[in-house]
């Protein structure tokens, strides 16, 4: 999906309460974005292992607090290389912890807090 690079980018589900309240949080900042669904338009392996890398890891950008990843095999809980990661974020897109935020400057967050975004949006 092609964006323009000046775009603050929201990555997550439409029907997450989390991306919900960050989008609502962004409007009432008049910060503008788009917001992409993941599980509509799944994330190419590159972009998440950028992701990774940005946020600290494949640990930081999977939600293992989540009812997915609860659900899953021991195996796939195993999970301990970068191809096993994609695979498996491939096959459950809602693993990913959102929603992912992707500034203009190139920044990668996971998770909505409003103090946090604030913080990042200061003096932007």
């Amino acid at each position: 999906m092609a964006t323009p690079s000046d775009t603050v980018l929201v990555y997550g589900l439409t029907r997450c309460d989390t991306c919900v309240k960050a989008r609502k949080w962004l409007d009432a900042q008049g910060i503008a974005h788009t917001f992409i669904d993941y599980r509509d338009h799944p994330v190419d392996a590159d972009t998440l292992r950028a992701w990774a890398g940005k946020v600290g890891g494949w640990e930081k950008l999977v939600n293992r607090a989540s009812t997915t990843w609860r659900g899953l095999s021991d195996a796939d809980k195993a999970t301990a290389d970068e191809a096993g990661w994609i695979a498996l974020i491939a096959a459950h897109p809602t693993l990913v912890r959102r929603p992912v935020l992707v500034t203009p400057d190139g920044q990668v967050s996971v998770g909505f807090k409003d103090a946090a975004w604030a913080a990042r949006f200061a003096g932007g």
